[in-house]
């Protein structure tokens, strides 16, 4: 049973895999952040080592739940964030890549495969993803590399010929109700707004269905933002240089913070040609149609436009600071300004 919603087309190639023992040596887990890769990911480990004879992964036996609790000695994850108190990090290093290749290189000690899950492995350091090429040329017997990404054009092209990939795409929205419904017990109303927030991210949908926090951070990060449309050039620049100090720590929360800013700017013009229907912020619907008659149509699409290239900008490893200065000078005035 997988856990992956709206991912039908992957569970039927990964099932069709499994019972006919075609199992590659390495997966390429593709798609935006929170579709699940993490969850496929675990899933595929519980699947190829289940004692099952039926259906893969069954949740139920020995593996399946050792896996489940992270205890289970032949899965192994790496992945950016604190590590021994040395707190965030920008790059998976080559070290950790090479104590990889040593436990590649034994034979699996509770399980059938020994499972490598890299998470983030677009933010393996240059030195790191070349080790990695020569280990996923030659591979190992009974050994399974998993790497995640929302960014594959991070990825060496040769590594990434060498992985069967696997992409996620976001889940329906009433795919996303239902699932909200079902397994957080919420009411259609509740769950039809965190479903449009999420944006087709059940992960964050579940997280935002059991933290109250994040719905509150989320608010807090949007209204931060909008106060940046009446703001002074100062406070704009100021603001920018607050985003390029928390980038280096914090990158993908700050790219999720310029997100939530294009989703506003996109429901202003969903708003603003009488879509209200399709909205994301469908509770701030009157603040939407104040900024629709604020500015027009090519002033919001011109600057959703450059969040899109600052975004492309800071995944291309630009001056976070200048990138982000610019965006601010972009910030349209409205009709009358």
């Amino acid at each position: 049973m997988w856990d992956v919603p709206g991912q039908e087309a992957l569970v039927k190639q990964l099932d069709r895999a499994l019972r006919e023992g075609r199992i590659p040596h390495a997966y390429l887990l593709v798609g935006p952040p929170q579709t699940g890769q993490t969850i496929l990911a675990q899933n595929i480990a519980q699947a190829v080592n289940c004692l099952s004879e039926d259906d893969r992964p069954c949740h139920q036996c020995s593996q399946c739940l050792r896996i489940a609790a992270g205890k289970h000695a032949d899965v192994t994850v790496i992945a950016l964030g604190n590590k021994d108190g040395e707190g965030p990090r920008k790059e998976i290093s080559i070290q950790e890549v090479r104590q990889l290749q040593q436990q590649a290189s034994l034979m699996p000690y509770e399980g059938r495969w020994r499972v490598f899950i890299i998470d983030g492995a677009e933010r393996m350091s240059e030195e790191a993803a070349n080790a990695l090429l020569k280990t996923l040329e030659e591979p190992p017997p009974q050994v399974l590399f998993l790497l995640l990404t929302s960014q594959e054009e991070g990825l060496l092209p040769t590594v990434r010929s060498r992985c069967q990939r696997l992409e996620l795409r976001p889940v329906p929205h009433r795919l996303l109700v239902d699932t909200l419904v079902r397994e957080r017990s919420l009411d259609p109303a509740q769950a039809d707004r965190l479903a449009r927030l999420a944006q087709g991210r059940p992960g964050w949908a579940l997280a935002a269905a059991e933290s109250p926090d994040l719905l509150a951070q989320r608010a807090a990060d949007l209204e931060g933002l909008l106060a940046l449309h009446t703001a002074s050039l100062e406070q704009r620049f100021s603001y920018a240089a607050e985003l390029a100090s928390a980038f280096s720590r914090e990158r993908e929360s700050v790219k999720e913070r310029l997100q939530l800013w294009l989703q506003w700017w996109r429901d202003v013009l969903l708003v603003a040609q009488g879509a209200e229907a399709y909205v994301h912020n469908a509770d701030r619907v009157d603040d939407l149609k104040a900024h629709a008659s604020r500015y027009s149509l090519g002033q919001a699409a011109a600057f959703a436009r450059e969040l899109l290239a600052t975004l492309e900008a800071l995944d291309a490893n630009a001056s976070p600071l200048l990138a982000l200065e610019v965006l601010m000078l972009k910030l349209p005035r409205g009709k009358d300004g």
